[in-house]
């Protein structure tokens, strides 16, 4: 998968992160049958992210993905496309961090999410946008943590930006 971005505000030195324990993760823009697109607004800190999540255990990728869209924003999903991948070294957890991301389509009715207990604390709400919206929200996202300002807000927008053609 190609490499779209390596996110490292916090200068990891390529020997540091050597030591960090790895986490995989998968990551979509959705897209519904009028072209809005999933986000959800994490409120309580002030940005906007894509759907997506952590791969847990011997999980493959797409059925990582399909479970996290399941969860976030109530949908089963069929992946239309590979994008890219995005690495992020977090030194504030000692971790590296590998998104695998892709778009994605709608398949058949959308329901729920089913948030878990720390995303309802975070305020998250599920919104369907234009295209634009979605960039524009993200570009005026306002994170108060660093987690989200440095890290989640310059991934998804750099994920955004790379589909712009293709929706």
């Amino acid at each position: 998968m190609k490499q779209l971005l390596l996110i490292n505000p916090e200068n990891v030195t390529e020997e540091e992160v050597k030591n960090y324990p790895v986490r995989e993760a998968v990551r979509a823009i959705v897209l519904d049958a009028d072209n809005k697109i999933a986000l959800l607004h994490v409120s309580n800190k002030g940005y906007y992210k894509l759907p997506g999540g952590g791969i847990e255990g011997t999980e493959d990728r797409l059925p990582a993905l399909q479970r996290e869209c399941q969860e976030e924003i109530g949908c089963v999903v069929e992946v239309s496309e590979e994008i890219g991948s995005i690495i992020e070294y977090r030194k504030i957890f000692g971790l590296k961090q590998i998104s695998y991301c892709y778009l994605a389509k709608v398949q058949g009715p959308k329901g729920a999410p089913n948030f878990t207990e720390e995303e309802i604390a975070g305020g998250f709400e599920q919104i369907w946008v234009s295209y634009p919206d979605a960039l524009r929200f993200m570009n005026e996202s306002k994170a108060s943590d660093i987690e989200g300002r440095d890290y989640i807000v310059p991934r998804d927008t750099t994920l955004l930006k790379a589909v712009e053609n293709k929706i």
